[in-house]
């Protein structure tokens, strides 16, 4: 193993035991929290799934809250955000952050709040929204706040990362072991397998489904789309995924674009896009959709949307709520 993922490994497992010897410094909100969290770093579909859950938990009466960290933000704020009071989006991109401001976008009633502390973002969201319950996103390795439900994003792939620096992993597979459910991208084999090697009881899969490309602003999708040629643009942790995604959903690719996770693209960059596609003869650009509240409206371009459904959805709706119910998701009294 590289030396300092040695050190590194070393250091989030004594993070994690310390938690775990400790649960009263765990910080306790007064509605549950369920966490989505994953073992590698990007790429892992979280945010499909966190609105997945929230539009399932609204669905049962339910008013979740949507608690962030809003990585990659371009202007950092002091406090917490209110991205959106669950009417409207109160917050533009750059404070936000890409990932938040998707969602609220995506999520009408549901209020969506960042901040590093995402125990002050709850105790407002309860006071000020009635929210009943807490949507933690990229939440594994928050230890700080105490939480009912883990669920982990793992694909079979990441158990055999290595941690970083010299991999992807966050934090020692093992430590996957504190899930409450492992949530598996593959089949009902490979949510078995997944869930026996981290020793995690229940098991469940993730199907993905991409919705119809969209424009960005009020542009229009090319007439013929059985001709149209694409340049594929993404700045997300795994492109390579976006763009075998367009070509099964039957797009032809001419050209691939990716930069780093979160990039803020400039006008030299958009430029540059430009430039490409002429080159390329596209007749359009295609992004992912958080690439998108980036770019903003834009002639020209469209978004390709993904969602996700977990499933076996029966098992997993019964399994989730006897917890909401349950005093197991409530953790206890408010902590200071």
């Amino acid at each position: 193993m590289n030396p300092l993922s040695a050190v590194y490994g070393r250091a989030a497992r004594l993070r994690r035991s310390w938690y775990t010897r400790h649960p009263h410094a765990r910080r306790r909100l007064g509605r549950p929290v369920i966490s989505v969290g994953n073992l590698v770093v990007g790429g892992s579909g979280k945010t499909p799934v966190v609105a997945s859950l929230a539009e399932l938990l609204m669905a049962h009466g339910q008013r979740p809250a949507i608690l962030s960290r809003g990585y990659g933000r371009r202007r950092q704020s002091d406090g917490v955000v209110v991205v959106s009071d669950g009417s409207r989006v109160t917050a533009p991109v750059d404070i936000s952050g890409d990932e938040p401001q998707m969602l609220a976008r995506a999520l009408p009633g549901v209020p969506v709040l960042v901040c590093a502390d995402r125990y002050l973002a709850g105790r407002l969201a309860e006071a000020q929204f009635g929210c009943t319950v807490h949507l933690l996103d990229d939440g594994f390795q928050h230890l700080q706040l105490a939480r009912g439900t883990d669920l982990l994003i793992v694909a079979p792939g990441d158990l055999a990362e290595r941690l970083l620096p010299s991999g992807r992993l966050r934090e020692p597979a093992e430590a996957g072991r504190m899930a409450d459910a492992v949530l598996v991208p593959g089949s009902s084999d490979d949510a078995r397998r997944v869930a026996a090697a981290l020793g995690v009881r229940m098991a469940f899969t993730l199907a993905t489904r991409y919705r119809p490309v969209t424009p960005l602003g009020s542009g229009s999708l090319p007439s013929n789309r059985d001709s149209a040629r694409v340049l594929a643009v993404a700045a997300i942790a795994r492109p390579q995924r976006f763009f075998s995604a367009l070509r099964s959903e039957g797009w032809t690719v001419v050209r691939e674009i990716a930069y780093p996770d979160h990039h803020w693209f400039t006008r030299r960059n958009l430029d540059s896009i430009r430039r490409a596609a002429e080159r390329a003869h596209a007749d359009i650009v295609i992004t992912t959709e958080k690439d998108a509240v980036r770019i903003g409206s834009r002639a020209g371009w469209a978004a390709l949307p993904l969602e996700v459904a977990i499933e076996p959805a029966t098992v997993f709706t019964e399994w989730l709520f006897d917890r909401l119910v349950g005093p197991v998701l409530w953790g206890g009294p408010t902590g200071s």
